[in-house]
C-alpha cells in the first residue's frame, strides 16, 4: 500500500544509488522533488552506503545530472569510516579490502597501508570489485596476528540498471568465515556512526527530518532507530511484497520521490508552498 507524507519536513535525507538515481540516470520524479523541496527552503543532503566513490565524484555526479550539492552536503561511508578511525586508532597503518577511492579519502586523512600482515593495525572490508584470493590471504594473516576488523558498509549488492553488483556484505563474510573473526563495527548506515554523522550536518532534531531510501534494513531502520520519520521508494533494492513480510515498518511507502510532495486536495504545489 502506498502511503505518503500530509506534512513537510524541515530536512530531506536522501540515500543515493536506487533512490534519486540509477546508473547514470535520474530516477522518476527525482529532479523535480528535490528542486521543489529546495525553492521551498527545505534542506536536502545525500547519505550512501557505497564507498567505491569520494564525496566529491558524488557532487560532480549530482551537477552533471542537474542537482548541484556541494560535496560537504553528501555523506557515504567512506567518510564516516574516517571519522570512526580517528577517534578509534589515531595513526593506524591500514590494510584495505576496498577500491581506491576509499584508499584515497584514508590517505588524506593521514592514514597508511601495509601488505605486511605483522604491521597492519586494521583491516578494512568494504564494496571492492577488485577483489582477489591475494587480498583474502593478506587481510587473513594480518587479523590472525592481530589486527582490528573493521567494515564500511554491510549492503548484500548494489543495484545497477538491469541488476545488481555483490556488495561489502560478501567482501566481510569471506573474512569472517577464513579467520572465525566477527568484523567489530560496521560504520555505514543503519549504524550509530552514521546516524550521529548525518544528525551533525543537518543540526535538526531527528523529529523534522525524513530519511528515504530503498532499503528497509539500512535506510529505514537507521531512520527509525534514530527517531525520524522514514520513506522507502520502490525504485531500488525493495519490492512492495516484501514490505509486507517484514518487521521493519517504514513511516510512509512510496512509489518514487513525487510522493514525498504531500498535496492539498484542490491544490497545486504553489499554492501549498506559497
Amino acid at each position: 500500500m502506498i502511503t505518503r507524507p500530509t506534512q513537510f519536513y524541515d530536512a530531506y535525507i536522501f540515500d543515493l544509488d536506487g533512490t534519486v538515481y540509477l546508473g547514470e540516470a535520474l530516477l522518476p520524479n527525482a529532479y523535480q522533488t528535490i528542486h521543489t523541496l529546495r525553492a521551498a527552503g527545505k534542506r536536502t543532503v545525500f547519505l550512501s552506503n557505497n564507498p567505491t566513490h569520494t564525496r566529491y565524484a558524488y557532487s560532480d555526479k549530482l551537477a552533471r545530472l542537474g542537482l548541484p550539492t556541494p560535496p560537504e552536503d553528501i555523506i557515504n561511508s567512506s567518510a564516516v569510516m574516517v571519522d570512526f578511525l580517528k577517534r578509534t586508532l589515531p595513526n593506524a597503518c591500514l590494510f584495505v579490502v576496498g577500491e581506491p577511492p576509499l584508499q584515497a579519502d584514508l590517505s588524506a586523512a593521514g592514514f597508511t597501508f601495509s601488505d605486511d600482515a605483522a604491521r597492519v593495525d586494521a583491516v578494512i572490508a568494504s564494496f571492492d570489485r577488485t577483489l582477489v584470493y591475494a587480498k583474502l590471504q593478506i587481510a587473513f594473516d594480518a587479523i590472525r596476528a592481530g589486527a582490528r576488523f573493521f567494515a564500511t558498509n554491510g549492503d548484500r549488492y548494489c543495484p545497477v540498471p538491469g541488476g545488481g553488483q555483490p556488495d561489502a556484505a560478501a567482501v566481510i563474510a569471506a573474512i569472517e568465515a577464513c579467520t572465525n573473526t566477527r568484523c567489530e563495527a560496521i560504520v555505514g548506515k543503519p549504524s550509530i556512526h552514521m546516524t550521529h554523522a548525518v544528525l551533525n550536518l543537518v543540526q535538526l532534531p531527528p523529529e523534522r527530518c525524513l530519511i528515504t531510501g530503498d532499503r528497509l534494513e539500512t535506510d529505514v531502520q537507521m531512520g527509525l532507530k534514530a527517531g525520524m520519520a522514514t520513506a522507502l521508494t520502490l525504485t531500488g533494492a525493495t519490492r512492495r511484497e516484501e514490505v509486507d513480510t517484514s518487521l521493519i515498518k517504514p513511516t510512509y511507502v512510496i512509489r518514487d520521490l513525487g510522493d514525498l510532495l504531500p498535496k492539498t486536495e484542490g491544490s497545486g504545489l504553489n499554492e501549498v508552498f506559497g
